[in-house]
């Protein structure tokens, strides 16, 4: 069937196509892209409206655990500077105690009405681990503590295969992913719902991956937005590095690795426009908001994305200057005036958010555009 008869079909029924529909979508190319694009930005606004929505957030790293009166002060800046999320992602230091993660949440939910977002699944199992409980138990002790949210990340593509290959097989298995994030719906906690492409997945793959989120959501309602990433090369094993630069060409390449010969490059802007917007019509009816995942993409193709399904600007990442190194992304702040100007370049009226996509109070507002 040709890319305009499908897109016909998508028209009517955006979620209802058959998967091998998706996947001839995701080739899309030239003015077939366009029309896909544009047909995911009527989607887009269906949904959401003509609003560019932003949270003004911090992201702080795990390593705080060690100092707890520097942590209470990045905090205050934080709250200062008219944050009302505070991202903590990372693994624990090896000095940290057992109820590490537990005190850091009390700590920083107790210090401000912060909104805290915080523990990725495999961090979840490992706290839980520590503590002899079970990941719910840890999940609701964390949410009692204060905890708000939990970042959907390193969910990659949900396929072991895939996952191992990237990861050297340390990761947790897809299914156990699924598990924690289900269990973290379960028990009143939103969360973020991710993918990180452009590697050795197939189309068919991302589709599968895009499935396995939408099968998850109709279970809980529990994602607030989805979030594609691309994979960076230096976020590559050394081993797919090498595969990488040897390229397609090389006889001594297997099969295998001639799927990941293409890892060398970051995902074109092609591919990335024809992910967003596809990813826009699979989860309509199911997750409203697709964020434009800026720290990764860049300027223009954020700007791309947001003209072709994405709604939302994530978050401004705010460094303050008490310790600007503190948390991951850092150096990476996207100021109030740019997303202002993002939206006015869009045609949109720009809305800051909370992390569950409330309204702040007036008073944060203030504070934000008040902050230097």
């Amino acid at each position: 069937m040709s890319a305009g008869a499908l897109l016909a079909r998508a028209e009517a029924d955006p979620a209802g196509l058959p998967d091998e529909a998706y996947v001839e979508l995701l080739a899309a190319d030239g003015a077939e892209l366009d029309a896909l694009a544009a047909l995911a930005d009527d989607l887009r606004r269906d949904a959401v409206g003509d609003q560019l929505t932003f949270v003004a957030n911090r992201n702080l790293d795990t390593a705080v655990v060690r100092d707890p009166g520097h942590a209470r002060a990045l905090v205050d800046e934080a709250w200062a500077l008219g944050a009302t999320e505070i991202c903590v992602q990372g693994p624990l230091p090896d000095d940290a105690g057992d109820r590490a993660r537990l005190d850091l949440v009390a700590l920083i939910t107790g210090r401000v009405p912060m909104h805290l977002h915080a523990f990725r699944p495999a961090e979840v199992a490992d706290a839980a681990a520590r503590l002899g409980l079970s990941p719910r138990e840890f999940l609701v002790a964390a949410r009692d503590a204060g905890l708000g949210s939990v970042p959907g990340t390193a969910a990659r593509i949900l396929d072991d295969g895939i996952r191992a290959l990237l990861t050297g097989g340390t990761d947790i298995p897809a299914a156990r992913w699924t598990e924690l994030v289900t269990t973290a719906h379960e028990v009143g906690l939103r969360s973020t719902a991710t993918m990180v492409y452009g590697h050795v997945e197939t189309r068919a793959e991302q589709v599968a991956h895009l499935r396995a989120l939408a099968a998850i959501q109709d279970r809980t309602g529990g994602f607030t937005e989805f979030i594609a990433m691309p994979i960076l090369p230096e976020a590559l094993p050394p081993e797919l590095r090498r595969v990488a630069d040897r390229g397609c060409g090389d006889p001594g390449v297997t099969r295998q690795q001639r799927r990941i010969a293409r890892t060398g490059t970051v995902p074109d802007v092609r591919e990335t426009r024809a992910l967003h917007a596809v990813a826009r019509l699979m989860l309509y009816g199911r997750i409203d908001h697709v964020q434009a995942a800026w720290p990764k993409l860049g300027p223009e193709l954020t700007t791309a994305v947001l003209r072709g399904g994405a709604d939302d600007a994530g978050g401004l990442l705010l460094d303050g200057a008490l310790d600007p190194a503190a948390g991951a992304e850092a150096g990476r702040q996207l100021t109030l005036a740019q997303v202002e100007a993002l939206a006015a370049e869009l045609g949109r009226t720009p809305r800051q958010r909370t992390t569950v996509y409330g309204d702040p109070t007036p008073e944060r507002q203030a504070a934000l555009r008040a902050a230097p």
